[in-house]
C-alpha cells in the first residue's frame, strides 16, 4: 500500500482537481448522450420503426415503456457497481460502465427494425436498453464521488456539480445531432437510415472517453479507507458488505436521497423528453420546434449548474435546492401555458426557465448526496438512493405524462403532477440537515455540523 501512504485525503493526487473534474464531466456527458439518445428517439422515431400502431400516441406510449425499462435496471446497476466501487475503487467501475453503455448504444444503431425482423426487433432493443440502464446505474455515483472525494470541503459543491452538467451536456449532444439530421435530411431518409448515425457515433465518443478516464487517479479518500479496512482485516475484523451496511445503518439517508431527487428527476424528463411529444403530437408543430427549444435550454442549463453548485458552497445545499423545488412547483403551471402559445421564442423561454430551476436542485445534489454517507458505503448509498428515485420518478414521468395527455387532452393534470413532485422534494429537503462543509474522511456521526446559511463561508481566517 505504498500508494496509499502518500495520499492526503481531500487533496487531488495527480493533475489537480480540474483534471479530475474534466475526466468525470466528459465521461458522464458521453454516458448521458447514450441514455438520452434513446429518449429522444423514442419520442421521434422508435414509435413507428419498432412499435408501429394505428394511434401515434399509443406507439409513443409503448416506446416510452421500453424507455422506462432502462430505469428499472438502474438500481441493480447501482447495487452491483456500488458494492464493487466501495470494495475495489471508483475508477475501475467508471471505466466498465462507460464500456457497457457505449457498446449497447452502438449496437442499437445496427438493429434491424420491426418491418425487417418483426417482434424480435423491439425485444432486442429492450435488452440493449436494460444494459444501458444497468451501466448508468453505476455511473452517477462513481462520477460524482471521485470528484467529491478529491477536493476539499470549501468548494465541493462547485467542483462536484460539473459531472452533473454531463446530463444536459449529453442531452445537448443527443438532441443537437438529431436536430441537425432532421434539418438536412428528408423525413423518409431520416426514418430509413439517418436515425442510426447518432447511435453509431457513440463508438467514437466512448474511445475518447476511455482515453481520458483511465488517466485519472483513484480517490484518495477511498484509498485511505481501503488501507484502514485492510489493516482491520489483518487483525481479524470482518467487514460487512457495503450494501448490507447501507440498509442497516443508512436507510434514512437513502430515503433522503430519493426525496431530494424525486422532483428534480420528474421535472427534467417532463422538460426535455415529454415536451417533444407534447409539441409535436398535441400542438402539431414541427419536430424542429421542440428539438431546438430543448437545445437552447440545455446550453443555458449546462453552464448554470456549476453556478448553483458554487452558490451552495456559500449558502448551503438546502437553501439552493429549495429555490429550485419551490420555484418548480409554481413554474409547472406557467410552463404549459407558455408552451401552448405555439411560439418558438416563448416555448424556448419556458423550457429554459424550467431548466434553470431544475439546475438549482441538480447543481448542489452531487455534494449533498455524497455528504450524506460514510466513505465505506458512499458509492453504494449514493447510487441506491439515486437509482431508486429514477424508478419512482424519472422512469414513470414520460409514461404518466403521456397517459394524462391521452386521457384528459389537457396539460393541467400534467402541471399538477409536476408541481406535486416538486413539493415532495421541498418537504424532504426541509426535513434533512445541512451537510455543507462535512469532512468526508470522518464518519457522519463525528462530523462537525455545517454552519447556518447566514454565516460566513467555510474558509474563514478570523479566530471566531
Amino acid at each position: 500500500m505504498t500508494e496509499t501512504a502518500t495520499v492526503k485525503p481531500g487533496e487531488p493526487r495527480s493533475g489537480g482537481i480540474a483534471r479530475i473534474v474534466s475526466a468525470s464531466l466528459i465521461g458522464t456527458t458521453i454516458e448521458w448522450y447514450d441514455f438520452f439518445l434513446y429518449g429522444s428517439a423514442a419520442a421521434l422515431v422508435f414509435n413507428t420503426l419498432f412499435f408501429p400502431t394505428g394511434d401515434p400516441l399509443v406507439g409513443t406510449l409503448i416506446a416510452f415503456v421500453t424507455y422506462a425499462i432502462g430505469f428499472l435496471a438502474r438500481p441493480l446497476g447501482g447495487v452491483v457497481f456500488g458494492h464493487f466501487g466501495d470494495k475495489i475503487g471508483r475508477k475501475k467501475l467508471l471505466v466498465l460502465s462507460l464500456l457497457m453503455m457505449g457498446g449497447a448504444t452502438f449496437a442499437m444503431g445496427l438493429l434491424p427494425t420491426y418491418g425487417t425482423i418483426g417482434v424480435a426487433a423491439p425485444i432486442l432493443l429492450t435488452v440493449l436498453r436494460l444494459v444501458q440502464g444497468f451501466a448508468l446505474g453505476g455511473e452517477w455515483g462513481g462520477a460524482v464521488l471521485i470528484v467529491s472525494e478529491h477536493g476539499g470541503p470549501e468548494h465541493r459543491g462547485f467542483w462536484a456539480s460539473w459531472p452533473q452538467s454531463g446530463a444536459p451536456g449529453g442531452n445537448l449532444l443527443a438532441t443537437g445531432v438529431l436536430a441537425l439530421l432532421a434539418a438536412v435530411q428528408s423525413e423518409q431518409a431520416f426514418l430509413s437510415w439517418g436515425w442510426r448515425i447518432p447511435f453509431l457515433l457513440s463508438g467514437i465518443l466512448v474511445v475518447i472517453g476511455l482515453w481520458i478516464r483511465v488517466s485519472v487517479s483513484e480517490s484518495p479518500v477511498f484509498l485511505a479507507a481501503q488501507a484502514k479496512a485492510e489493516a482491520e482485516a489483518a487483525k481479524g475484523v470482518k467487514e460487512k458488505a457495503p450494501v448490507v451496511e447501507v440498509f442497516r445503518r443508512s436507510w434514512r439517508e437513502v430515503l433522503g436521497a430519493v426525496g431530494v431527487r424525486f422532483g428534480e428527476n420528474i421535472s427534467y424528463y417532463i422538460l426535455t423528453s415529454f415536451v417533444l411529444v407534447y409539441v409535436t403530437t398535441h400542438l402539431d408543430l414541427p419536430k424542429s420546434t421542440a428539438l431546438n427549444a430543448v437545445l437552447i435550454g440545455s446550453v443555458v442549463h449546462f453552464f448554470t449548474i456549476p453556478l448553483w453548485g458554487a452558490l451552495s458552497d456559500r449558502l448551503g445545499r438546502r437553501p439552493v435546492t429549495l429555490i429550485g423545488s419551490g420555484g418548480m412547483a409554481v413554474w409547472a403551471f406557467a410552463f404549459f401555458t407558455l408552451v401552448d402559445s405555439e411560439s418558438f421564442a416563448v416555448i424556448t423561454l419556458s423550457v429554459t426557465v424550467g431548466l434553470l430551476l431544475h439546475g438549482a436542485m441538480y447543481g448542489p445534489q452531487a455534494a449533498f448526496v455524497s455528504e450524506m454517507f460514510d466513505t465505506r458505503v458512499r458509492y453504494s448509498g449514493a447510487s441506491m438512493g439515486s437509482q431508486l428515485a429514477s424508478i419512482v420518478a424519472g422512469a414513470l414521468a414520460p409514461i404518466i405524462a403521456v397517459e394524462l395527455l391521452r386521457s384528459y387532452d389537457s396539460s393541467t393534470p400534467i402541471a399538477l403532477y409536476l408541481s406535486f413532485a416538486a413539493v415532495v422534494t421541498t418537504l424532504t429537503v426541509v426535513a434533512l440537515r445541512e451537510t455543507r462543509g462535512r469532512d468526508l474522511t470522518r464518519p457522519a456521526a463525528d462530523s462537525v455540523p455545517a454552519p447556518r446559511a447566514q454565516e460566513a463561508p467555510i474558509a474563514r481566517t478570523d479566530p471566531a
